[in-house]
Order: structure tokens, then sequence, then C-alpha cells
């Protein structure tokens, strides 16, 4: 199957199956893959905890590896691989500060956030995998993270709309959001494999494009 795309971005909600649909699409096209480095973020384990007091630290410090990251990624080509994929895309960092943020720390993080965007590359397509809260948790309860335990349906309620509203306030870009609540991807190939067929064999807009599986 022939890939048009040079960068592809695999988005979604906490525990949608980002990084297991990026890291099998590099597998299987020969791509390099680009996956967001948080297990070190020593504020996360204490946002979950106390959010209200480790937001802005939290969303600064990811803001400042993920810029840092793509910059490294970006800066050096891979002649072998045939285009690049990534589990998360910078503007991931304002999504879960609108969410996390208030007032003049939002409005602050906000003006600092589109001063470096405007310096990153684009992708060519962003894909949103869109679960409900209800099956989110289930799978972040499966995947058995310590500090994730206090995730809420509300919470992520919240980053579902924060998403939705950055796709909304940003139309320039061409976004794929597929509906994967009843299907598994990971388990089941052909459902991976009509995921893949909708991505790379169909030509996408600019704006919202959904898909339901």
């Amino acid at each position: 199957m022939e890939v048009r795309y040079n960068y592809v971005v695999i988005e979604g909600n906490i525990g949608a199956g980002k990084t297991s649909l990026a890291s099998m699409i590099a597998d299987e096209y020969n791509a390099r893959l680009v996956l967001e480095q948080f297990a070190d973020n020593p504020f996360l384990p204490k946002f979950y905890r106390e959010p209200d007091k480790y937001a802005f630290p939290l969303e600064l410090s990811f803001l400042a590896s993920r810029y840092k990251q793509l910059n490294e990624e970006f800066g050096t080509r891979d002649m072998f691989k045939s285009f690049t994929v990534a589990d998360y895309y910078f503007m991931k960092s304002l999504v879960f500060a609108a969410s996390t943020l208030k007032g003049d720390e939002y409005n602050l993080y906000r003006q600092i956030f589109y001063i470096i965007y405007g310096q990153m590359p684009k992708p060519d397509i962003y894909v949103y995998l869109h679960q409900t809260p209800e099956r989110l948790l289930e799978n972040i309860r499966r995947r058995g993270r310590e500090y994730e335990k206090q995730i809420t349906p509300e919470y992520l309620q919240k980053i579902q709309e924060s998403y939705f509203s950055f796709f909304r306030q940003n139309p320039e870009a061409c976004y794929l959001i597929i509906d994967i609540n009843n299907i598994d991807f990971v388990a089941n190939c052909e459902h991976y494999r009509n995921i893949t067929e909708i991505i790379f064999c169909n030509e996408w807009g600019k704006g919202l494009n959904m898909v339901i599986l």
C-alpha cells in the first residue's frame, strides 16, 4: 500500500491505544516511530494525587519535554524509513492544559504554547482514536499503572472536549476521527486492517473527518 503522508500523528485520550496503533503502523510500513517520553516525569504521580497544586508545573514540564523531543527527532532525517508516525503531537500540551489550568495560569500557558507551536513541523494528518470515558477507564485499569488509578470519567470527558475544541479552533489541519468503541484492533487483525485502510486508502480534506467502526 502506497503511503502519501510524510508525517502521521495518532492522537486520542488517555488509554485510547495511541502507542499500540502507532507501533503497529511503524512495524508494518517501516516508518520512523516517535513515542512520547512521559514515564520519567516526576510531576505526573503528584498531579494525580493533588491536581490543583501540581497542574502548572506538570504542564510546563510536558511542554518543555515535548518541544525538546520533537526538535531532536525532526532535526535529523532517517533515509531508511518511509515516513514518520508518532503517538502524540505538540498540540496535546494545550489540550491537557485547557482541562487542568485555570484563569491567569492558563492564559500565560496558552501564550507560551502558541509562540512555540508556530515553529513546529505540522503533521499531514491527525488520526484521533475516539472512545467513551467508560471504555477508556477499562483500558487504563487493564494496563495497571499505579499513578493512573485516580483518573475519573469526568477528567477523561474534559480531555475529550478539549481535543474537539482544539480541532474546531484550528481548522487548517486535517483531522481524522475514528470511533473505535466497537472494535479491538490490537487483538483482531481485521480490525487493525480496517483502520489502516481508512487512514491510508482515502483522501481526507482539512477540518474534521469522522468514521465509525
